[in-house]
Parts: structure tokens; C-alpha cells; sequence
């Protein structure tokens, strides 16, 4: 027997996670910093907790409440709003409170990123609330304002007009007194790459309001980021951040759908594939490209949910081939990305909490965390990031998508995309795998209903309902047939255990697949050992001894090698 891709578990853990890592004192405010192999064990107050993190959380938080159907968490979620209708300031930007772990009150284009998300999705929530819509608005025009618009080429040969908008911010930070102060700078490096993180979010809020200043930025900043910024090659390759380009990449797919402009959708794919081709099938996706050697490199949360959102922006777009890298990395990398075993966590609940800084119960809130650094492996503890609240709030944006996908209706049908358990108004779908290559749709009215076929189920399948053998309608990579309130439709396929060679971070691994379950792979990692799906084998878990805390956390930004 093997360990099933279960979903619903997932979202859960992170909903348990999200409601308790947070300081009761400060209003709910997030823990971002979290030292799991301190002895004992803390979380820590930052600046990223109320910068980023409240609107993060929000939308994590409100995807995992909205997948398990509950108001459970909702005194969190209102508290992380109260948190984001402050700290507004000089052209409509968010600051941060001044609290003692602050330092320096600024604004970073990257976290906007991260909170005009939040706000798109409280007005989409809340079409009452009048202040959140402002601030939306203000947000937005105050980017606009304080853009660079290059508008004319002035070179040796003559002077050209540019025929569309180009936007460059002048810096990646705007501090509260003083503004753009050129002297400072994050020390993040990648200014265009960073500043353009809001670009999914300038296409939604278009999507949702029709706000012509939100889709004017969103173009002016693509056009800055393909063109004079000179981030990316003709292959559309690039040198950094992984998680800002990936995610910029599906801000593009996005954008080209949207305006039906194909060259914005043909550039993400480039991005899209050119990352994929520095990831494992199963998913795991290196932090950084090209900044320290690949065996160096581990896999941000971030990245594989940015990646999972941009292949299925590009199934929209008409790739259905990409269903296959929503299935794989969802079900194998995502999941074991997760924290679920914490017995090598030393706490202290006599310590009492103080100076921004948590010990109660570490081990028990950190459950359904999402770690910042992975090998294909392995969750290494002694890793800065070994658990990154970042990742705690993207992640549930992936969870959401896949279940809210798991079965969607395509030309007609309800087409089951990604076998696992799900349940909708119309169909239930039970997943065998990775036991028996089997998965099976009950209808709950009549309708029509079927399967998305995989190269990884071979070219044996059969289709039965109610026991007898059907011949289904094909369209493209689906399969289905029209069925009865009642009906059982199945389909079967051959499963065994494959073992397949594959090097990614620089490592030569054998991973042993069932179908599209990763069930084993080695060689084995330290300390939280992943991949270990094979029920009958016991499971290998650090001790506390075996875990050793190597000093201050480096906080700074990471740097080229």
C-alpha cells in the first residue's frame, strides 16, 4: 500500500497553520521567521510580517476557508484586513507599522505584489467596502505616477518615439520619509524583475473593474521588462529569481489572454519552459537560475505554486499539455513540500513570549507549514527558510486552483483533470492511485461526464460504466459519455512500480513513479526525509539530537556566488 495524494488533508494543515502562527497580542499579526532547529525552537517578529504577510495570508487563508467550506479562521482573516487598511501613505502606497523589528518605514515594489492581490480579492469579497476599493485605486494610480515613461529613444542615429508605454520605477524602495532616496536600495538586485511582481494583479483588478490604469501599468511594465530591461535573452532565459519570474511569466499568459495579444502569451510559455527545463518532472523547482551551481540550489514553495498557476493559465490559453505539470508537481513536490511531522522540534513552554519572539508550542502550530528551501530529497533544517511564511501564503493559491480543477467542465462535460478524492454538486470522483490504475466518476445527475488521459496511463486504458465496456466520444486528450443519475463510470489502466533515472539539481536520482505518484526516490536526504510513500516500509524521522542549530539566521538578501 501507498500513501494517496489527499488534497483536502493538505488544505486543512495549512488552515491549521495560518490560524496559529500568528501573535494574539499584536491582532493576529503573522510570524514570517521561524526557527524550528533553535533549541528551543522560536518564531520571530520581522518587518515581512505586516509589509507582505497580511495580505498573503489574506488570500492563503481565504482559499484554504473557501475549499474546506468553513468560517473557521474567519477571526484571523478579519484581523489580517484591519492590518491591511493600514499603514497607507504618499501615492497610495502601504508602508508598514512602525513596530520595534521594523527598522527603516518603507514601501518595496515587490511587496505589492503580494497586497494588491489581497485587496482585489476583498472588493471582490466585500463590494461594500468602500475603503478597500479606494485604496485599490489610489495603490495603483500612485504606481503609475511614480513610473519612468520612457517615451523616446535618443541614439547615435536619431531620435525614436516609442509606439507603446514603457514603465520602469526608478528604484525597488520608497521610504516614508524621503521617497525615492537612489543612494538605497533592497541589495536584492534584479530591480525589473522584482517591480514587476504585481503584474498578475494589475491584470485581474482589469479583469474584475475594467480599470484602464491598472491594465495601461500592467502593459507599460511587460513592455519594460521583454524590451530595455534586457533581463531576458532571445530564449527567454534569464539569470535570478526564480519565484518573480515565474510569476511574472503567468502576469504575461494572463495579460496576452485577456487583450488576445499572442506575443505576451508566447513570451510566459518561453519563461514557463525555460524554468521547467530546470525542474524534475516531479516538480521540484530551483530558488534560482544560474546564480550558484545547481547542486547548491533548493526548491522555494513559491516557485512550484507560481508554476502550477501558469501552466494552467497556458491550459486557457489552449496548451492542454500542461495539465500534465499541474497533476505532477501538485500531487508529488507541493505535497511533500509540506511539514507535517515535527517530533525534532525542541520547545519551551515555560519561556514567556516577548520582544516579538514566540515559544509556545512551536512544534504543534508549525504543522501544515511550507518550506522556503527543499532538495528533490529532503527538507534540510538547518537552511535559513527551512519553513518560509511566504510560502505559507502562496501555497494555498495552488491548493485552491487544483481543487477547484481536480473536475471542471470542458466543451460540455465534467472532465475529471487530476485524479484524487473531489466531490462537486454534479460528480464524485474516487482516485485508486497510486495502489490500483484505476480512478471512478458517480454521476449525481444526468449529464456527461469523463476523463483526461495521460501518457503516464498508457496506451491500454479501458472505459466501463456500470461494469460494461464503453466507447467514449473523444475530444482532444479527454474522454467521456453521456451518463444517468447513478451511473459508475471508471477507467482503468495498468500500474506498476517504474523506476526512472533523472538528474536535476545536479544530482543523478532514481525515482521510483506509480503512475503519477512519486512513491520512492533515491538516494535518501536529511533531515526530514521525503518521498517516503511506501506504507509497509517504516518511515525515517530526525531526532532532536540530530538537528543542530548553526547560529544567527542570515537575514540579509541572498547573493549571487
Amino acid at each position: 500500500m501507498y500513501e494517496s495524494f489527499d488534497l483536502k488533508k493538505s488544505v486543512e494543515l495549512v488552515h491549521h497553520y495560518i490560524t496559529n502562527m500568528v501573535d494574539k497580542a499584536q491582532d493576529n499579526l503573522p510570524y514570517w521567521l521561524l526557527l524550528p532547529n533553535k533549541k528551543p525552537a522560536e518564531a520571530a517578529h520581522c518587518r515581512v510580517d505586516d509589509a507582505e504577510l497580511v495580505g498573503s495570508w489574506y488570500e492563503g487563508l481565504t482559499c484554504a476557508m473557501r475549499v474546506l467550506g468553513t468560517t473557521q479562521g474567519d477571526e484571523v482573516k478579519q484581523s489580517l484586513r484591519r492590518h491591511l487598511m493600514k499603514s497607507w501613505g504618499e501615492h497610495g502606497l502601504r508602508f508598514c507599522e512602525k513596530y520595534p523589528w521594523t527598522h527603516t518605514v518603507h514601501a518595496s515594489f515587490h511587496e505589492m505584489g503580494y497586497i494588491l492581490p489581497a485587496l482585489n480579492l476583498i472588493t471582490e469579497e466585500y463590494p461594500e467596502d468602500e475603503e478597500a476599493e479606494r485604496r485599490t485605486s489610489e495603490l495603483i494610480r500612485g504606481m503609475r505616477s511614480l513610473v519612468i515613461e520612457r517615451k523616446v529613444r535618443t541614439f547615435w542615429s536619431g531620435d525614436f518615439t516609442e509606439e507603446e508605454p514603457i514603465y520602469e520605477f526608478p528604484n525597488d524602495v520608497f521610504l516614508q520619509d524621503g521617497g525615492f532616496d537612489l543612494t538605497r536600495h533592497t541589495g536584492r538586485g534584479e530591480q525589473p524583475i522584482r517591480n514587476a511582481l504585481m503584474l498578475p494583479a494589475l491584470v485581474r483588478r482589469y479583469e474584475l473593474k475594467k480599470d484602464e490604469v491598472a491594465l495601461d501599468l500592467a502593459q507599460g511594465i511587460a513592455n519594460y521588462v521583454l524590451g530595455p530591461s534586457r533581463y531576458f535573452n532571445y530564449k527567454m532565459e534569464f539569470f535570478g529569481h526564480v519565484h518573480s519570474a515565474a510569476w511574472f511569466a503567468y502576469g504575461l499568459i494572463y495579460l496576452g489572454r485577456i487583450t488576445e495579444q499572442e506575443r505576451y502569451i508566447e513570451k510566459g510559455k518561453a519563461i514557463y519552459d525555460y524554468i521547467r527545463s530546470l525542474s524534475s518532472d516531479f516538480g521540484w523547482v530551483p530558488e534560482y537560475a544560474q546564480w550558484h551551481p545547481m547542486e547548491e540550489e533548493h526548491c522555494e514553495t513559491c516557485c512550484v505554486r507560481d508554476m502550477i498557476i501558469a501552466a494552467h493559465e497556458l491550459t486557457k490559453c489552449g496548451y492542454d499539455e500542461y495539465w500534465n505539470d499541474i497533476n505532477l508537481f501538485a500531487r508529488n513536490q507541493l505535497m511533500e513540500n509540506q511539514v507535517r511531522y515535527t517530533g525534532y522540534v525542541t520547545c519551551d513552554n515555560s519561556l514567556p513570549d516577548g520582544n516579538g519572539i514566540t515559544y509556545k508550542d512551536i512544534d504543534k502550530r508549525m504543522v501544515g507549514g511550507f518550506t522556503g528551501g527543499s532538495e528533490p530529497n529532503s527538507i534540510s533544517l538547518t537552511r535559513f527558510r527551512s519553513i518560509a511564511g511566504c510560502c505559507v501564503g502562496t501555497a494555498p493559491t495552488a491548493l485552491k486552483l487544483v481543487w477547484d480543477n481536480a473536475i471542471a467542465e470542458e466543451n460540455g462535460a465534467y472532465i475529471a483533470n487530476i485524479p484524487c478524492e473531489r466531490e462537486t454538486d454534479r460528480i464524485k470522483m474516487e482516485s485508486f492511485l497510486p495502489n490500483e490504475g484505476k480512478i471512478r466518476l458517480t454521476a449525481k445527475c444526468d449529464c456527461k461526464a469523463g476523463f483526461r488521459l495521460y501518457a503516464w496511463m498508457g496506451d491500454q486504458t479501458t472505459l466501463t460504466v456500470n461494469g460494461k465496456t464503453v466507447t467514449p466520444e473523444t475530444v482532444g486528450a479527454t474522454v467521456c459519455t453521456d451518463l444517468k443519475k447513478g451511473d459508475c463510470l471508471e477507467l482503468s489502466f495498468a500500474l506498476e512500480t517504474v523506476a526512472k533515472k533523472e538528474h536535476t539539481r545536479g544530482t543523478d536520482y532514481t525515482v521510483y513513479w506509480r503512475g503519477c505518484d512519486v512513491v520512492d526516490l533515491t538516494p535518501r536526504g536529511e533531515h526530514v526525509r521525503l518521498y517516503q510513500r511506501d506504507l509497509s516500509q517504516p518511515k525515517y524521522y530526525p531526532l532532536p539530537e540530530d538537528v543542530v542549530y548553526t547560529g544567527a539566521a542570515n537575514m540579509g538578501p541572498t547573493q549571487q556566488k
